[in-house]
């Protein structure tokens, strides 16, 4: 009775493991990377998702000048997002160097070093982001409804500063707007729920 039991245990944890880590069909990708995109966009947003062996592809071709992402199936958690076309180079240069093996801060020096020598180029004005985040647990895949999800705005704006923007370098109160990498390349408003 205790071999059945764990054998049912070990299968059940496979299961669940292999659940969380199967990619969705391309409609499920679009509806969940569209959580993160502005309600008046949605219609017509290019959407990149993963192919069934995880490979990153282009799901939908959109009119509009946003590009939203689905959820990673390598990556733990939930997290959808959504930006400015004049953005996707510094975001597919990321996803390239992640590719190579880059850890988070490589690939921000190495991003840093590109903009600075003129190969990756940064958008000229503020430029936007979505995302929209829950944990593995609020996504029910067989229905694609999302619970608990969270959407915070982020505006990349190149170089700026705290005596540029009059922003704090830290959240200063719920809701309230901050700059992150204040001064390089990676500069952005947070504006978190």
């Amino acid at each position: 009775m205790k071999t059945m039991l764990l054998l049912a245990a070990l299968i059940a944890t496979g299961y669940c493991s292999y659940a969380q880590n199967a990619v969705p069909t391309a409609d499920q990708q679009i509806k969940y990377a569209l959580l993160a995109a502005p309600k008046d966009k949605k219609d017509s947003c290019t959407v990149y998702g993963y192919s069934p062996d995880k490979q990153f592809i282009l799901l939908r071709k959109g009119t509009n000048e946003m590009i939203c992402i689905a959820d990673d199936p390598n990556q733990p958690g939930f997290s959808v997002a959504c930006y400015f076309k004049e953005l996707d180079a510094f975001m597919q240069r990321g996803r390239e160097l992640r590719k190579q093996g880059m850890n988070d801060q490589q690939i921000f020096e190495e991003r840093e070093k590109e903009v600075k020598a003129g190969t990756l180029q940064m958008p000229k004005q503020p430029a936007a982001m979505f995302v929209y985040s829950a944990d593995e647990k609020d996504v029910d895949a067989t229905t694609g409804e999302v619970k608990n999800g969270y959407l915070r705005s982020v505006i990349y704006i190149a170089y700026a500063t705290v005596e540029s923007t009059g922003l704090p370098d830290k959240p200063s109160g719920k809701g309230m707007p901050w700059i992150m990498n204040p001064g390089t390349h990676r500069a952005h408003i947070m504006i978190n729920p």
